[in-house]
């Protein structure tokens, strides 16, 4: 066979170098497209864990955001309910209140608005606060908020453990919740596409003054005293009193 034959063929002496010349070029090639598109990953994730995109369903509005997460809405009273997943003070709250909540919004006379708040974060640093709440914000796109954050207070960890930043937890948590397409959850969860809205929630909540959670307010005001002071009997009597009142308000 003749040198040129070899040069033709790719079969002479001088074409194994050349091959992994070839594709050593590819190689690098796929690598700096893969490089790209991680890098475009990471920008986009970063808008997404930036911008202040609210849950579906989200309702109330707070520097032209929509930040309530509204259970079973019904009239005359509302009620707004400022909680924080990693709290423990907030955990104890709704657990003792689960009951009492229940009853109102089946009396038809209260629909119940919850806001999410992170303070916790900078208590005990860390994330799981921010992690957990934009969990339960992707709950709510499938109207699912309510049977995930009842989750988040069955198994919250010790605060300073931080454990909400455990991806594999938050996901579990939702299984538990049921009824949520799992891959509609990571995707959101991964993407951080509820982040911006925690942190535009948290932002309001700071600059309200209104203290440490749990905070209750009735139709826009916040109860007198602390929660810990309140009963469940106290806050129903207190719901009741409100609709006789917006009821005496709306005759003629």
């Amino acid at each position: 066979m003749s040198e040129g034959d070899g040069k033709a063929t790719g079969k002479g002496p001088g074409a194994p170098r050349r091959n992994w010349r070839l594709y050593g070029v590819a190689a690098l090639g796929f690598a700096l497209i893969c490089g790209v598109a991680a890098t475009v990953g990471q920008v986009a994730r970063a808008h997404e864990a930036t911008a202040v995109n609210a849950p579906k369903g989200a309702v109330g509005q707070s520097g032209g955001t929509r930040l309530d997460l509204p259970v079973r809405p019904t009239v005359p009273v509302t009620l707004t309910v400022y909680e924080d997943p990693r709290s423990p003070q907030s955990r104890e709250f709704a657990q003792r209140y689960a009951d009492t909540f229940s009853r109102l919004l089946a009396s038809g006379q209260a629909q119940i608005n919850y806001r999410l708040v992170t303070q916790s974060d900078k208590r005990y640093g860390g994330s799981g606060a921010t992690q957990a709440a934009a969990a339960a914000a992707c709950a709510q796109d499938q109207k699912r908020f309510a049977p995930f954050m009842d989750q988040i207070w069955q198994h919250q960890p010790a605060p300073a453990k931080d454990a909400f930043t455990d991806r594999k937890l938050l996901s579990d948590l939702a299984k538990k919740a049921g009824k949520i397409d799992h891959d509609s959850f990571e995707t959101c969860v991964d993407r951080s596409e509820r982040k911006g809205w925690v942190a535009r929630s948290q932002s309001e909540f700071a600059a309200s003054g209104l203290g440490e959670v749990p905070v209750v307010e009735i139709n826009g005001r916040p109860l007198p005293g602390p929660t810990a002071q309140l009963t469940p009997g106290k806050l129903t009597s207190l719901v009741h009193k409100e609709a006789q009142r917006v009821a005496a308000a709306a005759q003629p």
